[in-house]
């Protein structure tokens, strides 16, 4: 269960998501998601996590992110919990890593 999960970069999550290689899932809540998000991943907020909801595409790593890691790290113990078996992964540091290391995000106009 320990080797279930694991870390990637952001660099590495970009890289991962620009080869079509990559289900992310923001855990983060839809007001956070409004103001600031990476184009293209899919949004599941933490206080409504479902795990059954978590069907990545065949061939796909699940990685998981929020804003600075430790939401990420609940809903991954959510998934082993009800008994999902493939790896999972989380972006080390979240949004704010990604935004440090200049990655694009898309920014709304919520506040």
């Amino acid at each position: 269960m320990i080797n279930q999960v694991s870390f990637l970069e952001p660099i590495e999550v970009q890289e991962l998501m620009d080869k079509n290689l990559a289900y992310v899932i923001d855990v983060r809540e839809p007001k956070e998601y409004a103001q600031v998000h990476i184009s293209g991943v899919s949004l599941m907020a933490l206080s409504m996590f479902n795990p059954s909801d978590v069907l990545p595409p065949n061939n796909k790593l699940l990685v998981l992110h929020c804003r600075s890691g430790l939401r990420c790290g609940l809903a991954s113990e959510q998934l082993i919990t009800a008994g999902y078996k493939d790896k999972i992964y989380r972006m080390a540091g979240g949004l704010q890593a990604w935004v440090a290391a200049g990655l694009p995000a898309e920014i709304g106009t919520e506040t």
